[in-house]
């Protein structure tokens, strides 16, 4: 698993997750929680290329503010 980053706001019915460094999931990759969960999946990468940003649309039923500054994973 490689880890995504921290939910650092949320916008527009996505969570916005700043990466840890420059290696980045692609568009399409399940994004889960510390527990393994699904959360939802990358739709955008965007930023500076050293420390991007990645929009996350959350799964059905998965409320967004829980969700800030929250560790989430790529699977």
């Amino acid at each position: 698993m490689q880890k995504l980053g921290a939910v650092v706001r949320t916008a527009q019915g996505l969570a916005v997750v700043r990466c840890s460094d420059d290696d980045h999931p692609d568009v399409g990759t399940e994004a889960v929680d510390e527990q393994l969960r699904s959360v939802g999946r990358v739709v955008d990468v965007f930023g500076p290329v050293s420390r991007p940003y990645v929009a996350v649309t959350p799964d059905e039923g998965v409320a967004l503010a829980p969700l800030l500054g929250k560790k989430l994973y790529a699977r």
